[in-house]
């Protein structure tokens, strides 16, 4: 008798953390409330087994010595330790912060690699990825050539057809999927 599936989550932080922004789905931020990740999982995995449930973020810097900016610190490092606190590996990416703007770097490399590297290695046999960036298609690729399962969990109101077209499965959050997952008034 075989084992149970093997199933690696893969979060793509600041992609789910925009669409949880977006208007469709209007995440309370700054009302104390929290996305709770570890149930998300929990729900997306079933009844397989969660090898590995990693976050990919870009880590703030406080490089301009302000208050607003050690706060961010603060909150995304309380954050990331509550993450690690529920099992996850927290891969760091770099932040930019180019004439006022910033950008994220090194965090889609990331996850590309550990998708085809995962694949490769036999260290899953279903890869979930959360992210509706298309970049990783060409990864996602290579893990079903390696004959890997690949699913795509995204947003209903703006998902990734490059994406779809490229998994085996998809599972698109609702906004009452989001409300499911919200803690309130916690903090």
């Amino acid at each position: 008798m075989p084992g149970k599936e093997r199933v690696a989550v893969l979060i793509d932080g600041s992609n789910f953390y925009h669409y949880l922004k977006a208007r469709e789905v209007s995440f309370p931020f700054g009302t104390g409330a929290r996305f709770k990740y570890r149930q998300m999982i929990d729900w997306i995995v079933g009844d397989r087994l969660c090898v590995a449930k990693n976050y990919y973020v870009g880590i703030l810097r406080n490089v301009d010595q302000t208050d607003k900016s050690a706060s961010m610190v603060r909150g995304q490092q309380k954050f990331l330790a509550g993450l690690r606190n529920d099992g996850f590996k927290v891969v760091p990416g770099k932040i930019m912060y180019d004439a006022g703007r910033i950008r994220e770097k090194g965090t889609d490399v990331a996850i590309a690699l550990d998708l085809a590297l995962g694949a490769v290695r036999d260290t899953f046999d279903t890869v979930v990825l959360v992210s509706s960036d298309t970049d990783l298609v060409p990864a996602l690729r290579i893990v079903r050539q390696e004959g890997k399962k690949a699913e795509y969990v995204g947003f209903a109101h703006r998902p990734s057809f490059g994406i779809q077209k490229n998994v085996d499965f998809s599972r698109l959050l609702s906004p009452s999927d989001v409300e499911r997952f919200t803690e309130r008034g916690l903090f």
